[in-house]
């Protein structure tokens, strides 16, 4: 066996590999010397950041089996082709966790203690203790966004520095919030809250720039922002202008739009401290990540034991080319019901009916699973490892099957006090739609920008949602409706409606606010598929 080591890892990492008996490691010093030479009889190769597994390289990998990577993000990795070439792609993500936790505890004490001035000055010659006058964490309120691991350690720190955290994450299950000891909240109530708030999320539609203008106006006067998650969670030009209005006392970012950062606005400002994205640049961290890949790799070559892979399923060809469309089918009610929710996940719901009762509904429930969760999360959620990612948040997972002559998917999530459903099914053979919502039956595609609308029944609602879309210059591609079933007597309240429009671009959230606006209009969210 023959593992391509094409980045430096720790030495403990390449003890793993090299321990193995009958292999050969190569290392980063041979690959660089001939990269389609060394990988050309490789059966394992692991990358860090730098190093481009693409389809040139991949072309020349003929016995390929997995690719590693050091770290979380696989931008770097052409999973498609090697998905194609049936190589499974690993990545390690949690094995940063702690480092990125520290740092963000660090920089909000930098943040608090006004370090970093406290240092320049003091260099300069200066002595400003009264101009560097802090404030103490103790007893202050931090507001977590996001829940997942990184989450999770920020919280044990700060409440064992006697601050009180305050959460939102709509897929941790309330029993973990409880095990942390932090409470969780609605996005607009930890505004209110907190007097310092931490990103640790991913980027999606709905988070880009979710700290906005109209975020920070929610907030406290003085909240302390810290950012280890993604840069584009935040909108930079918003965040300078509260910096200087005094709405935001302080902003501490690892992570920008731009990396490295090129005439960021915030950069001007005193009241910011900046890092170079080093939030798992640890000797720890990167030993934690080193060492966590080469297990992966080694257990997956010598056992066929698949950790946090973010591609393939256990399917034979013939088992994946049937259910490939059912996968995405899975995946997709799955995320749309995600966005739709609006509230603490606490169980998943299931049902297969039709021929899909008879097949390994077990990688469909991965596929379900992880297309929810994905959504919010600084995690990668695959249908690989979408159980333990559940599990991890306090999420239950339940499966149904019943008859049919229909197959179809039918995916409910339930959290206090509240559900969501969707059934959806394949038609033409690989066109995912959803036929139900909510127990109202609708025809949709399960693709690109969608606008969900519940409404009141009642004439002209149609109109006055196309001349608004129209007048904001976004063309509709489909519009579906449907309404509740049976008559309605005369003088009684109008029946439940749902629309469901597909558009040709995103639509903004001015643009929601309008539908919002229209009388018989009940809900409206947008979606992106």
């Amino acid at each position: 066996m023959k593992i391509v080591v094409a980045e430096k890892i720790a030495n403990k990492a390449m003890d793993v590999l090299s321990s193995v008996p009958g292999w050969t490691v190569v290392g980063p010093e041979e690959f660089a010397q001939n990269p389609q030479a060394a990988v050309a009889d490789a059966d394992g190769l692991i990358v860090r950041s730098a190093v481009q597994a693409d389809a040139a390289l991949l072309q020349h990998a003929t016995k390929l089996r997995v690719i590693g990577r050091a770290g979380v993000g696989v931008d770097n990795i052409d999973v498609e082709v090697a998905t194609r070439h049936g190589i499974v792609v690993m990545n390690a993500p949690g094995a940063s966790a702690i480092a990125v936790a520290e740092l963000t505890l660090g920089l909000m004490i930098s943040l608090a203690r006004h370090l970093p001035r406290a240092d320049s000055t003091t260099r300069a010659g200066k002595w400003e203790k009264k101009s560097l006058q802090g404030i103490e964490l103790h007893g202050k309120v931090l507001g977590v966004v996001g829940l997942g691991r990184i989450g999770v350690e920020v919280a044990k720190r700060a409440l064992a520095m006697g601050m009180r955290v305050v959460a939102t994450d709509p897929y941790a299950s309330l029993a973990l919030a409880r095990e942390v000891g932090v409470t969780l909240c609605p996005l607009d109530e930890l505004y209110v809250q907190a007097d310092f708030i931490s990103l640790h999320l991913a980027l999606t539609p709905q988070t880009a720039n979710m700290l906005n203008a109209a975020a920070f106006a929610k907030m406290k006067r003085g909240i302390r922002i810290v950012n280890c998650a993604r840069g584009e969670l935040i909108d930079e030009q918003a965040l300078a202008d509260a910096l200087r209005s005094g709405q935001v006392g302080g902003a501490a970012l690892d992570v920008f739009p731009t990396e490295p950062p090129k005439n960021s606005p915030v950069l001007e400002l005193a009241n910011v401290i900046a890092t170079p994205h080093i939030g798992a640049s640890t000797q720890e961290g990167q030993v934690a990540v080193g060492v966590q890949i080469a297990s992966q790799v080694r257990d997956y070559l010598l056992g066929g034991v698949v950790q946090n892979a973010v591609n393939a399923p256990s399917l034979t060809d013939v088992e994946y080319r049937q259910m490939k469309s059912y996968l995405e089918l899975s995946q997709k009610v799955a995320s749309l019901l995600a966005q739709l929710f609006e509230s603490n996940l606490e169980e998943v719901r299931i049902r297969y009916e039709g021929e899909l009762r008879e097949w390994k509904t077990e990688v469909l429930k991965n596929a379900a699973v992880a297309g929810i969760l994905q959504h919010g999360s600084d995690e990668v959620v695959n249908v690989v490892n979408a159980q333990a990612a559940a599990k991890a948040r306090g999420v239950r997972v339940a499966e149904h099957r019943s008859e049919g002559k229909l197959s179809t998917v039918e995916i409910s999530l339930h959290g206090p006090g509240v559900a969501v459903s969707a059934r959806g099914a394949v038609v033409h053979g690989e066109s995912p739609r959803i036929i139900e919502l909510n127990g109202i039956e609708i025809e949709s595609p399960l693709d690109g920008h969608l606008i969900v609308f519940a409404n009141k029944d009642l004439p002209g609602v149609i109109g006055e949602i196309g001349t608004t879309l129209a007048k904001n210059g976004i063309n509709i591609a489909r519009f579906s409706l449907g309404r509740e079933s049976g008559a309605v007597a005369p003088g009684t309240a109008p029946r439940n409606a749902l629309a469901i429009v597909q558009t040709d671009t995103a639509v903004p959230e001015t643009v929601l606010a309008q539908l919002r606006a229209i009388k018989a209009v009940v809900h409206v969210k947008g979606v992106s598929l």
